[in-house]
């Protein structure tokens, strides 16, 4: 079946889809609302199909790249599930920096791991765990991945990817962290109890993190947001109150006529320009964060 083209959309069924895939409706529920949005010619299935991820879509960088190298691996996490897997991604060449990368409520799919290849091409060594390895990985579809992300405790993930963090970083050089919506509030949250750690931390549409700890914050920020994206947005306003209060260095870009994942390239709500300008910011505070911590 031909997915519809994302301009033909309703943009209620964007927000449908933003409150299914955060649990905040079940399926039927989500179903249910498409049923209402579904004229013009649209189906309620061919709908439901626009909005899910193809993750064909989304490889940039091919796995067989000579620039990388990528392989999976183990570690372990005593404080967490007690071992963690993720895909470790090398450069070829010289090395910038070292990235952890969250992927967001459904373990590390496709488009999350490409991201560590798009990382790995640009010259960071870059690492996204699985926080559902203890249940057997991505489950090969992000309906049954949220699922099973759900039957897992927040604190034991986090301490999962602070193992994680751990692997990637050497003696006095520090990480960068960067994530996706859960991994978005993934890496505000490292960046508040790994202060010794974390240098850069890059969120995408995330939830802040507790903000009685924000003051213990030593990384600088560069936080992405949509510009449709009333959940995740209107915490804003307290989060950049507690950063300018403790005089955290931060930055802040909110990309217009956006949607919640504007960046993953695998769904209608990705926008190429704004997801390419993100990319480009990312990708240069980076550099200029961790230059020099990539070598051993």
């Amino acid at each position: 079946m031909a997915r519809p083209d994302p301009s033909r959309i309703p943009p209620a069924a964007f927000g449908l889809y933003d409150r299914y895939a955060h649990g905040q409706i079940d399926r039927r529920q989500f179903i249910s609302g498409l049923a209402r949005l579904a004229v013009g010619g649209l189906t309620v299935t061919a709908l439901a199909e626009a909005l899910m991820p193809d993750y064909a879509r989304a490889q940039q960088v091919s796995f067989t790249d000579p620039d990388i190298h990528a392989r999976y691996l183990s570690f372990d996490s005593p404080e967490g599930h007690g071992q963690g897997r993720g895909y470790w991604v090398e450069p070829a060449g010289e090395v910038l920096g070292r990235v952890l990368v969250v992927h967001e409520n459904r373990g590390l799919n496709p488009y999350i791991e490409d991201v560590a290849r798009r990382l790995a091409k640009a010259g960071f060594v870059a690492f996204a765990p699985d926080a559902l390895a203890s249940l057997g990985g991505y489950p090969g579809n992000d309906d049954d991945g949220r699922v099973m992300q759900k039957q897992l405790e927040t604190g034991n993930i986090l301490a999962d990817f602070t193992a994680a963090a751990g692997l990637l970083d050497e003696p006095g050089q520090g990480i960068g962290v960067i994530g996706f919506c859960f991994g978005g509030f993934v890496s505000n949250t490292l960046a508040t109890t790994l202060p010794a750690q974390v240098r850069a931390a890059v969120p995408f549409y995330g939830m802040p993190p507790d903000l009685a700890k924000v003051p213990g914050m030593q990384a600088a920020l560069l936080i992405h947001f949509a510009e449709q994206d009333e959940r995740v947005n209107r915490a804003w306003p307290a989060y950049r109150e507690a950063l300018e209060a403790s005089r955290i260095e931060f930055e802040m870009h909110q990309y217009a006529g956006t949607q919640h994942g504007f960046h993953n390239d695998s769904t209608p709500r990705y926008q190429p320009e704004a997801a390419e300008q993100a990319w480009a910011r990312t990708l240069a505070f980076l550099r200029a964060r961790l230059a020099g911590t990539g070598a051993a």
